[in-house]
């Protein structure tokens, strides 16, 4: 139809126009603003992340004498936990020395194909040879035979990296290192995480009072009951490592769940929580480089994440300290390095081989199935270290 008479008609269509243009132009806006928003949050947490220069120029200096990643896909993450108290929040746990030790250090293996991740704890009063490394004070060390988390206190990640790959022959692809509030903001963030206690705790050292069952901890409370050492269960480092990761399988446990990766209320806070406090490799430290990282590792099965100690036991000349007991470690050790599958169970199976070394308890491992019993067996069973996975309750 034409206009009318009057020009009624065109001037409807021109106020449609109008609108239209309004309309676009605010939908526009909106969009600009979301992507600003998205852009501001994105940049914010980008930027939280520590990258660790210093490690990275360091590592490059004795680049010929570390291993070689053997298996393509496969990678090697070394978590440190560190004890320092620098800052408002950690000076309440201690003085600030101006030093720092490895209160916690996991050896983090993720299979090629992510089919199952692994971590293993290395005792930080386990006696290893540590390299001559860089110290703050721009000073070199002399090597030594010392206690593990020496090399951390003396050297920071780097010499601690290189500790490691001495011990072990595995290449570390990756590092990150996280304080103690850090580690309290991110189970806050998650609103707290839920253990399993067999027993009470009435704790005046670690802070803490509990009771028995199902409890749900609030980032303080995690941070005591990872850290208590001489109060809770018998006393050893060993006992500690234990606690922590369980507490580590039902963290997993939490982020894993829909509750918290599709929540963005909820996912928000642990982003920025996890990314304010870690110090990483330069390849880590930005959120493309831990996106491309943990990518992979949110559809492996609890079941396929497993937690275990480095075989040890109480150092020849002084109980106080650790050492390797072996064959055992060094065939943990050929596992991760190779990509081999590790088993673990709560308890070593009663049909399994003795070690060579002889029977170590707890701390040992065995070989399960027909090769131990004396039937052949075209291939080798996998040995079983004592540990746990994610999927365990220790309710249970």
């Amino acid at each position: 139809m034409g206009a009318s008479a009057d020009g009624r008609g065109l001037v409807r269509r021109r106020r449609r126009r109008r609108w239209v243009r309004y309309g676009a132009a605010a939908v526009g806006v909106v969009a600009l603003g979301i992507g600003v928003a998205g852009w501001a949050v994105y940049a914010k947490l980008d930027g939280n992340i520590t990258p660790d220069d210093a490690a990275a120029a360091e590592l490059d200096r004795y680049a010929r004498e570390r291993p070689t990643s053997l298996v393509k896909d496969a990678q090697n993450i070394l978590l440190i936990g560190s004890d320092s108290r620098s800052g408002d929040e950690n000076r309440k746990y201690g003085r600030d020395s101006g030093t720092e030790r490895s209160d916690t250090t996991i050896l983090l293996h993720l299979a090629a194909g992510r089919r199952s991740a692994t971590a293993v704890s290395l005792p930080r009063d386990l006696m290893v040879d540590v390299p001559g490394c860089l110290r703050p004070d721009g000073k070199r060390t002399e090597p030594m035979f010392a206690m593990f988390n020496y090399a951390f206190q003396t050297g920071g990640s780097a010499c601690t990296i290189r500790t490691v790959e001495k011990l072990t022959g595995v290449r570390i692809d990756h590092h990150m290192v996280v304080d103690f509030s850090g580690f309290k903001d991110m189970v806050d963030a998650v609103d707290g995480v839920e253990v399993c206690l067999k027993e009470p705790i009435d704790d005046k050292a670690a802070k803490l009072r509990l009771p028995a069952g199902r409890v749900t901890l609030d980032g303080e409370q995690a941070l005591g009951y990872v850290r208590a050492r001489k109060s809770l269960g018998n006393g050893s480092d060993t006992d500690r490592m234990d606690r922590q990761q369980r507490f580590l399988g039902a963290l997993v446990n939490k982020v894993q769940s829909n509750d918290v990766l599709l929540n963005p209320v909820k996912l928000y806070p642990l982003l920025d929580a996890a990314t304010s406090s870690l110090t990483t490799d330069p390849d880590l430290a930005s959120l493309r480089g831990l996106y491309e990282l943990v990518r992979g590792l949110r559809d492996i099965p609890t079941e396929h994440v497993q937690f275990l100690t480095v075989p040890r036991e109480s150092y020849v000349y002084n109980a106080n300290r650790d050492q390797l007991v072996e064959p055992e470690a060094e065939k943990l050790f050929e596992r991760l390095r190779t990509d081999a599958p590790v088993v673990v169970s709560q308890e070593i199976p009663t049909n399994s081989a003795p070690a060579e070394s002889g029977d170590h308890g707890p701390f040992g491992f065995g070989v399960a199935g027909p090769a131990a019993s004396g039937a052949v067996s075209p291939t080798p069973p996998a040995p079983t270290f004592r540990g746990n996975t994610a999927a365990e309750d220790g309710c249970g």
